[in-house]
């Protein structure tokens, strides 16, 4: 048996059973997690596989794959076999972690994800961003996603480099001290009674279809939502909204604009999919090929210096794009000129 110590400090062996006392670089990580960093080489399905089978002992007990580490932990490993820097097996490579930086500090780090990109691997993604942004910092001990955001969902999404800020951002988010605001644009009428702000409070519901899809309704006995919707601007069949959300359910932006009938433009799982097939086309005009939401602005209190702080994201150019050509359709139907717009 093969005594590791401090998991920073050493890798899993091959030929024995290992055991690894968790410190602070990986107090508070996900054990499924935390098996794929320190198992590198090792296919994802070969860790989960011996999670499944109770292989993975901590503390000498089974835990399953969404298990959290805390300090002090002692993990039992079974021999596996890690691939080695010198042997031609074939990987799919970790693309480099193109992302822009928005605030990087030694407690945080906030980036601006880009649509298409899941935040981590599973369900068929290879690799997510946390996967790469690890990739590109091999030299950092903590690395984890404080937050999530969908994969077709543009904007703000946060890290943390220590497990104390990531201990307090979740606290802040639990007791609802975030404010986390999104750009959605919408198909529909926005109703003329409900002035320039509407509150969603259904309770939302999460299942899984047939072939194991996981989607979201709303439902009488599902969690307590809510969410608060902000008329930015208005067009023939479209408007602009800002959301606020109050509480951080699975899609809930998404499914509270489905149940108000003004399903967000290119949503794929919840909107009017006839019409994000016409604005896919090539000379579609107004085009999109992606869902319009982008978590535009987050404020929350710094977990160290306990300072208020407040991140930004613009606009994406297609979503720019698109808001621009919803004016100019507006102003050759009407001659009028269009109303103020975000354009980051």
């Amino acid at each position: 048996m093969k005594e590791l110590g401090k998991i920073s400090q050493k890798s899993v062996a091959s030929d024995q059973v290992s055991m690894i006392e968790i410190d602070d670089s990986a107090a508070g990580q996900r054990i499924d997690n935390f098996l794929l960093r320190v198992c590198k080489g090792v296919p994802k399905s070969h860790i989960y596989r011996i999670l499944r089978s109770g292989e993975v002992r901590v503390n000498k007990g089974r835990i399953d794959a969404q298990y959290r580490l805390e300090l002090g932990d002692l993990v039992r490993v079974p021999p596996i076999r890690v691939a080695q820097p010198n042997e031609a097996i074939a990987q799919a490579p970790v693309p480099s972690a193109d992302f822009r930086i928005i605030f990087e500090d030694e407690h945080m780090l906030v980036i601006d994800k880009p649509a298409g990109v899941a935040v981590h691997g599973g369900s068929g993604v290879a690799f997510g961003v946390i996967e790469q942004m690890r990739e590109a910092r091999p030299q950092a001990k903590f690395l984890e996603l404080v937050h999530r955001l969908d994969r077709e969902t543009s904007g703000i999404l946060m890290l943390a480099k220590k497990r104390s800020a990531l201990v307090n951002l979740h606290e802040q988010i639990r007791e609802n001290k975030m404010d986390k605001r999104y750009y959605a644009c919408v198909h529909g009428e926005w109703a003329s009674d409900w002035g320039r702000r509407r509150a969603v409070k259904e309770p939302l519901h999460k299942y899984l279809t047939a072939d194991g899809e996981r989607r979201v309704r709303v439902q009488a006995d599902g969690l307590a939502s809510h969410t608060v919707f902000n008329l930015i601007d208005r067009w023939p069949e479209y408007a602009l909204l800002e959301a606020e959300l109050k509480t951080g359910r699975t899609h809930q932006i998404r499914v509270h604009l489905q149940h108000l009938e003004l399903p967000i433009v290119g949503d794929a799982k919840y909107g009017d999919f006839a019409l994000n097939k016409a604005l896919a086309r090539a000379n579609a005009k107004p085009g999109l090929k992606r869902m319009f939401l982008h978590a535009y602005r987050l404020k929350l209190t710094h977990p160290a210096s306990g300072e208020p702080v407040q991140f930004e994201a613009p606009l994406p150019a297609d979503c720019r794009s698109f808001v621009a050509q919803l004016n100019e359709l507006r102003e050759s139907r009407s001659g009028s000129n269009p109303e103020t717009t975000p354009h980051g």
